[in-house]
């Protein structure tokens, strides 16, 4: 009997996720993993790490290596792209983009992790030298030569969002840095304005220079950037690092797979897209949101390798026993000393997609007051409620201390539907070297209740 063909498009963590997941699982089975990229599953989450020298190396910043998956049995080949799928054929057209050739792969099943793509400014200029997008392996070699270059004084970084990682990493590295964007404030699409207004502060007693309200026309220099053109005026710069979001990586399934208007794919309740026997995770699909009750785009690495980790179980069923149950969706915002974790739906979010939200903020010294302020941080905590049934959409965390382990209460929390009454009522360990007798995630919920604390 001939193996199971499983092809998977793309190493990232849907892609090495769901290959392992497989191998592990299944007999009989080739699976094979296709990378456009040279270098092999590059974790551009970890490059502010890298570029800050707080890594291994560069070439340790990844998932997994072709010669793990190898020992297991898989196998990936880089440098290839998948072009076209043939769904009556069932195969795929597969390209070398070093020599241009192209041939047809054959697959029983076909997992699509083909995740998203930088987006860039197609404006005047920006084929200028010295312009630089941040995902990948290849953008983390070019930005930290321009890190190291002495030649290089001045960075624009334009996009207020995950643009503020490069601030940073140019601040830290004694440039003078300029984060342009046409928000109001840093992070506004994620946080709340009490939070948003911190890391503006943050941002600009570290020497970073905030141009909000601020679009961006065009480029001018002599073969490489030295100006950034806006609205406001000329921005001098000898580098230029684009961070304006990102754009599927789903061209090549146009008229085959059904994709939204933008370019998104669209997948039912167990990841199948229309076509038979290939699914599809990761950042180009928007999975089922617990708290939103529908499906919102959450790219994210936890996302997608519990996408994958569904999608495998559930492989070779004609149709899956249970339907896949949702995500909550989490993520980390940081700037120099200040770290922020946002989970579930935030305030504008739910609003936008008609649920009577309301979100309640608490500020609050970690620890009792008899213990001194230098060892006593500063800590936020939000909570994002339906205000008819108290039922928990969102929540966050901020502070110059690591408080995650609240923010993962608050998920768990939303992921399970609780309201603010289990949680103003639930019971956690207290030691005042780490917490209050009643902890942050009691106080901000009972605060949304109107209840008042002796802490």
């Amino acid at each position: 009997m001939s193996k199971k063909q499983i092809v998977i498009v793309g190493a990232s963590h849907g892609g090495q996720e769901a290959a392992y997941e497989i191998l592990d699982r299944y007999d009989d089975v080739d699976v094979t993993v296709y990378e456009t990229s040279d270098f092999v599953s590059f974790m551009s989450c970890g490059m502010k790490l890298y570029l800050e020298g707080k890594t291994t190396g560069q070439d340790n910043v990844r998932n997994f290596t072709p010669e793990g998956l190898a020992e297991r049995g898989g196998k990936v080949v880089n440098n290839t792209a998948v072009t076209a799928l043939d769904p009556a054929t069932k195969t795929v057209t597969v390209k070398n983009v070093k020599d241009g050739s192209t041939k047809e792969v054959s697959y029983d099943k076909l997992i699509i992790s083909s995740g998203v793509n930088p987006a860039s400014l197609p404006l005047p200029g920006a084929d200028l030298k010295n312009i630089m997008l941040m995902r990948g392996y290849d953008c983390a070699s070019e930005i930290n030569a321009a890190a190291q270059n002495k030649d290089i004084k001045n960075v624009a970084v334009i996009g207020a969002g995950n643009g503020i990682a490069a601030a940073e990493v140019f601040a830290k590295a004694g440039k003078n840095v300029t984060l342009i964007d046409g928000g109001h404030k840093p992070l506004e699409n994620y946080l709340n304005d009490t939070y948003t207004d911190l890391f503006a502060k943050e941002l600009t007693d570290h020497g970073v220079n905030l141009a909000m309200n601020t679009k961006v026309t065009g480029f001018a220099g002599d073969g490489k950037v030295e100006k950034v053109e806006t609205d406001h005026g000329e921005i001098a710069t000898d580098c230029v690092i684009i961070t304006v979001g990102i754009k599927p990586n789903t061209a090549w399934l146009k008229g085959t797979v059904d994709l939204y208007d933008n370019g998104y794919i669209k997948v039912d309740n167990y990841f199948r897209t229309n076509v038979k026997d290939v699914y599809a995770i990761g950042d180009a699909v928007f999975p089922f949101s617990i708290p939103a009750n529908r499906r919102v785009p959450m790219p994210s690495a936890i996302a997608v390798r519990h996408e994958a980790q569904y999608v495998v179980e559930h492989l070779f069923e004609a149709k899956p026993e249970r339907v896949f149950k949702g995500l909550v969706g989490a993520q980390l915002l940081e700037a120099f000393n200040l770290h922020a974790v946002t989970t579930g739906l935030s305030e504008k979010t739910a609003k936008h997609i008609g649920i009577n939200a309301k979100e309640t903020v608490l500020k609050s010294r970690l620890r009792p007051d008899y213990i001194p302020e230098k060892d006593n941080p500063v800590c936020y905590i939000s909570v994002v409620y339906n205000e008819e049934s108290h039922q928990l959409l969102g929540g966050s965390t901020l502070s110059s201390y690591d408080i995650s382990g609240q923010a993962n209460v608050l998920s768990l929390a939303i992921r399970n539907k609780l309201t603010l009454e289990d949680l103003a009522e639930a019971d956690f360990f207290f030691s005042p070297t780490y917490d209050k007798q009643w902890s942050l995630v009691n106080q901000v919920v009972q605060k949304a209740l109107g209840l008042k604390l002796t802490v």
